[in-house]
Formats: C-alpha cells, sequence, structure tokens
C-alpha cells in the first residue's frame, strides 16, 4: 500500500509540474473538477445526465485548457521540451486526447447514420429518447476510455501503474480543487503562468 501512496503522489506531482503551468489551464480545471463531482453526484441519480455534464462541461474545460493555453515551448521550470513530455506522459497525451474526444463528438454522428447503434438498440429513437442514448454511449465511452488505458498500462508499465493511474484519474476532481481554487484570483491578478517556485526546487 504505501507504494502504491507513493506512485499515487508522483504522478499526480509529475501532472501538475509537466501539464498545468498555465492559469487559465488552472482555472479550467477547477471549473472541471466542480462539474465532475456534479457528475460523480448524477450517477447515484441520473447516469446518462452525468454523462452529459462530464463530457460536456467537465471535459470540454478541461481539455480546452490543455490543447489551447497551455505552453507547448520549451519547459524552463521542468528543463523539458514538449516533445519529451508528450513522450513520457502516462495517461492521455494530447494526440490520444484527439482520439478520445473525436469519438466523443463522432457518438451523435454514428447515431445518426445507424440509429439502432448496428443493432445494439431494439428501435431507432428521436428526441429526448435519442439524447438519452447518446449520453448512455457517451457514458460507455469514459468507462471505456478509462478502462482501455488502464489495461494499456498494464503491459506498457506494470499493473500498478495502470491502477494508480485509474485511481489518480477518478480522484482528480478533488485534488484539482486542492491544487487550483487559487488559481482563479491568480488569474485576475494578471498572473498568466504559474511560476511553480515549487517544482524549480524539487
Amino acid at each position: 500500500m504505501k507504494d502504491f501512496l507513493h506512485a499515487l503522489r508522483e504522478q499526480r506531482w509529475d501532472d501538475h509540474r509537466y501539464y498545468h503551468h498555465s492559469r487559465i489551464n488552472q482555472s479550467l480545471h477547477l471549473v472541471s473538477a466542480l462539474s465532475f463531482l456534479v457528475a460523480y453526484a448524477l450517477l447515484l441519480t441520473d447516469p446518462v445526465l452525468a454523462a452529459f455534464v462530464g463530457w460536456g462541461l467537465a471535459m470540454v474545460s478541461r481539455q480546452l485548457g490543455h490543447f489551447f493555453f497551455e505552453p507547448k515551448g520549451y519547459d524552463a521550470v521542468n528543463r523539458a521540451s514538449h516533445e519529451y513530455k508528450e513522450e513520457i506522459k502516462v495517461g492521455y497525451n494530447l494526440r490520444r486526447k484527439v482520439v478520445l474526444m473525436g469519438l466523443w463528438l463522432a457518438a451523435p454522428a454514428v447515431l445518426y447514420v445507424s440509429p439502432t447503434l448496428f443493432g445494439l438498440y431494439a428501435e431507432p429513437a428521436a428526441g429526448a429518447q435519442l439524447a438519452r442514448r447518446i449520453g448512455e454511449v457517451w457514458l460507455a465511452l469514459g468507462i471505456g476510455g478509462l478502462l482501455f488505458r488502464t489495461v494499456h498500462l498494464f503491459f506498457l508499465k506494470d499493473v500498478q501503474t495502470g491502477l494508480v493511474w485509474a485511481t489518480k484519474i477518478l480522484t482528480d476532481p478533488f485534488h484539482d480543487i486542492k491544487l487550483y481554487y487559487k488559481a482563479p484570483l491568480a488569474l485576475l491578478r494578471g498572473e498568466l503562468i504559474d511560476p511553480m517556485p515549487h517544482a524549480a526546487r524539487h
């Protein structure tokens, strides 16, 4: 258990210091984290609505920060290039995220082309029923994306790395609130980039 918790702290630390320099990205992660907590609560009563909140608000705000606001140049704090960070990323790097978000966007189009989702549903749907069907596909995609990368890491690294990463992803909303609750205030002061003195001293 001690090794597991140590590995979890290490993955969290690497994720923060390598991929969250932008105060806008940090602020969007705060929005994302709060949205994911709403989605977690909704899982108990309405999993389909949870999928809409999780994908439509939490994931979109989270990935906007990474794609459009996080610096892509040389990282002087960690002495690492963007290419190096993309290569060593444990979870979904930008290339993998493009694929994942592409599948998310494609789901409604696929249901339009095949209203029964190639026979998985007995009948076509329309209106509110179609919306819920899209939510069901998004829910399955979210679970599938988590399980796929977890098992992938079993083979790329080892079982513990995969389980640690899955634990990190599921608990990120709680941890991100703790890390980034001050980011909007820093942004209002005009600080676009976190100087990360703690990372420089590490």
